[in-house]
């Protein structure tokens, strides 16, 4: 049987650790048997966390070095610093230079990264997280917005929800689409978002809204339904196109052209996400013009498109 070991150790995410245990545990072969056997392997007892409440104990069932003969190693999200303990990374190098397939959810990643095993790999994690990962990992190519990335013998998921779709995906390229859709249909959640889906990241506004530049954010913000165009966005800044360029870069880091994009993403994925609105409607209220565009927008940047997304906020 395909062995599935949990690597727990102090600090852990109860949900991140919980969601391989819950998905692997539900797959089923065809003729009714567990498809996997799965192990919670760790110290004897390990604090976890759920977000602010206080650490709380959990008990592995297995030690760690009873991942070595794994399958696959799940790795959930632990704290990004201080680097993990070094009997858990031993177990990672060690199992993954046997040719079990590793995989971490949330920043897990970070766990891979100390370990070495990201080394010049494409890998993702929680996007609030994904530029301490860069820069603590350099050589690690780090894509802030997508749900996973499968490398094949080394797997990244976003955070939390997203554990879900990495585990289902596994499930999928192990067992089949059916084995898939029946975890899925036992978790009540769709059978399948792609990994190229973009997180659902909750955007801040720029870095400074002082100064200069303040009032023309906020200008261009209220009027987005509009066709804005360099020139137009310079005259209200009382501006020069290269000022205004320079200006953005320092206090929003991009282009103006590329903010107000994902200004119009921001408010068009907002009324998808909050209202029955027509999405043509939508379009036009963000500033794309057309359908088309929006979807040609939405496919684009986010991976997938407007009625997918409205579809994954229905209750």
């Amino acid at each position: 049987m395909h062995v599935v070991a949990v690597l727990a150790a102090d600090g852990v995410s109860v949900l991140d650790l919980a969601i391989p245990c819950q998905v692997f545990a539900l797959a089923r072969e065809p003729h009714g048997g567990p498809a996997y056997e799965v192990r919670v392997c760790g110290r004897r007892t390990v604090t976890a966390s759920a977000g602010e409440t206080e650490p709380f104990g959990v008990v592995a069932p297995y030690d760690l070095t009873d991942a070595l003969d794994a399958d696959t190693v799940m790795v959930p999200g632990l704290p990004a610093q201080p680097a993990p303990d070094p009997q858990l990374l031993d177990v990672l190098r060690e199992a993954a230079a046997r040719g079990a397939r590793i995989a971490s959810i949330c920043t897990g990643a970070f766990t891979l990264a100390h370990a070495g095993l990201l080394a010049g790999r494409r890998a993702t994690t929680h996007w609030r997280f994904a530029d301490q990962l860069a820069a603590a990992f350099p050589d690690v190519r780090v894509d802030p917005a997508v749900l996973f990335v499968d490398e094949g013998a080394v797997l990244t998921s976003a955070g939390i929800a997203a554990g879900l779709d990495l585990c289902l995906h596994m499930v999928r390229r192990d067992r089949g689409a059916a084995a898939a859709a029946d975890v899925a249909r036992m978790v009540v959640m769709p059978p399948q978002r792609s990994g190229g889906q973009a997180q659902f990241i909750a955007h801040p506004g720029p870095v400074r809204e002082d100064g200069s530049l303040g009032p023309t954010l906020q200008w261009m913000r209220d009027n987005l339904h509009r066709p804005l165009s360099v020139a137009d966005i310079a005259a209200h800044a009382a501006l020069s196109r290269r000022s205004l360029a320079r200006h953005f870069r320092a206090q929003v880091g991009t282009t103006p052209l590329r903010w107000l994009l994902d200004q119009r993403l921001q408010r068009a994925r907002e009324m998808l996400e909050t209202s029955d609105v027509p999405v043509a409607r939508i379009a036009r209220e963000a500033g794309f013009g057309s359908i088309e565009t929006l979807r040609h927008h939405f496919a684009r940047h986010l991976g997938t498109t407007p009625t997918s997304y409205r579809a994954a906020f229905l209750v």
